[in-house]
Order: structure tokens, then sequence, then C-alpha cells
């Protein structure tokens, strides 16, 4: 495997630690806090059933989101040619490959490792891109794959899991500070319910937009055509901008996997958005093909 995805990947399974870490610390305090040693018992239940939903059924669920179907060589020739020779390239195992009937240009990849990796494509992207540009973003997901990102949007996934289970328990248990000692503290209460869940999504949502920037890079040095991402990126935000996606709770958490965000910008949820900003990462794919021109 190239040196760039052994450092990446090396990176993000300390990044995936220290969030381990701190879902553990939470468990630890919150459970604590909440119950006692009751409350501590039932959040380390709650924490391990979480994590293995998450690491396990994730790539599933993904698919299952976008519709997603199995796809053999003989149905799409090119797009197995094209996914095995970037494995073979970083010494990878063959990932398995879904084609989605969405006609909105996008992509994405999921599994918890490259022996249990998918790549799913859109119906949408293989009639908008030429070849050299599907290779580009199969060059972008696969380095999702090498580089454990999904494995670490899984543990920020469960850590928010965590985090909202806890407020909704904190409904029926008392927190402490009331007249009565009956029932919980409004205030703690309201805390929990409103700043609990929002810091654990702001916690996923920054891992996402850093590791985007970090596939694209990535993503172009197998490929070794910054160029041909760049222009594919401004082809599917054009084509997601003009199709976009319904809202719905099975989208809604698959969004993030996706090389560009399926759903309808503006308003409040652009605040939230899981994507850096497009002409951000053409910019720097851009940067990346100059580089390499003057070496």
């Amino acid at each position: 495997m190239p040196k760039e995805f052994l450092l990446s990947s090396h990176h993000n399974g300390l990044k995936t630690a220290a969030l381990l870490g701190l879902l553990t610390a939470l468990i630890l305090g919150a459970g604590y806090w909440l119950g006692g040693s009751g409350g501590l018992v039932f959040a380390v239940v709650i924490s391990l059933a979480l994590n293995a939903g998450s690491y396990f059924f994730s790539d599933k669920l993904a698919l299952r989101a976008m519709r997603a179907q199995p796809v053999t060589e003989a149905e799409f020739p090119a797009l197995h040619q094209i996914v095995r020779e970037l494995a073979t390239a970083a010494g990878q195992p063959m990932p398995r490959l879904y084609v989605s009937p969405t006609m909105q240009p996008n992509a994405f990849a999921t599994g918890r490792n490259p022996r249990h990796a998918a790549v799913a494509v859109t119906t949408g992207i293989t009639q908008l891109l030429d070849r050299r540009e599907l290779r580009a973003v199969i060059g972008h997901e696969l380095s999702h794959v090498y580089n454990r990102d999904i494995l670490i949007s899984s543990v920020a996934a469960a850590l928010a899991g965590i985090v909202t289970s806890f407020a909704q328990l904190a409904i029926f248990l008392p927190l402490g500070g009331s007249d009565d000692d009956d029932g919980p503290n409004p205030a703690a209460l309201l805390a929990m319910l409103i700043l609990g869940p929002l810091a654990a999504t702001i916690i996923q949502l920054a891992i996402s937009r850093n590791r985007e920037y970090q596939a694209d890079a990535d993503g172009a040095a197998l490929t070794g055509d910054p160029l041909a991402l760049a222009s594919a990126l401004e082809k599917i935000q054009y084509g997601a901008q003009r199709l976009p996606l319904p809202a719905d709770n099975r989208l809604t958490s698959a969004a993030h996997l996706m090389i560009a965000n399926p759903l309808k910008g503006g308003g409040i949820g652009s605040l939230f958005s899981t994507h850096p900003p497009m002409e951000q990462r053409v910019a720097r794919l851009r940067q990346q093909a100059g580089a390499i021109q003057y070496r």
C-alpha cells in the first residue's frame, strides 16, 4: 500500500481510539450521574449494542437506504475493471460493487475494513461522467475504505447514539437538584436534551468534513489524476443540486457517506453540512495537480 494510505490509516486509527476513549468516559460519567451503579450498568449494555450494530451492520443500512443492488462484471464490465485496477494498485482486495437506481449522480463506500468493503454508485453518475472521471471518483471512495474512514464514522455515530440515549433516559430519572428529589431537574434535563445530541452531532460532522479532503487527496494520488476528480466533483455538485434526494430518516443518516451532499442545501441544514464546500475541494485538487506537474 502506498505510504500516503499507511499514514492516513494510522492517523485515523488514533482518532478512532480517541473517540472510543471519549465514548467510555461518557458512559462512565453520565451513567453514574443518571442512575448510580445501576445506571452505569445500563449504559454499558446500550453502548455495547450500539457499537456492535454500527460496526457490523452500517454497510447494510447505507446500501438499503440508497436501494443499491449488487452488480456482476457482466452487467457493468467497465466499473469492475476500474475498481479491480485501482484495488490492485493499492494492494487491497476487491470490494463488493453495487449500483443504486437513483438518477442523482453520487457514490459512496461503506464497510468496516478493506476485506468487508462495498463501493456503490448511482445510475446517474454512470451516465454523467466519462471513464476518466468515474475512475477518479472510485479512487476517492476506495481511499475512504483504505483510510478506515467508515470505522471512524461508525464510532462517531455510536457516540451520538449514546448521548441521545442518555438524553431520553434522563426523562425518567432524577438528575438531582429538585426540591423533593422525586423528579428530574428541569434545567439539567433541558441541557441534556438539547446540548447533548447537538455536541455529538458536531463531533460526527467535524470528522466527515476533514475526511473528505483527505479522501480527495489520497484518491487523486491513487489514480494520479487530480484534475479528473476536480472535473467529476463539479459535475456531481451540479447534478445533485438539480436532483436533490428527499431528507427522510434513512437518507439523512447515510448522507455523510456520499461524495457530495445528496440533500437539498440552504437554510439551517447548511450549518451542519457533512461535506466541505465543493469549491474548496476543487481548488485543493487543482493545487495538487500543479504540485505533481512541477515535481
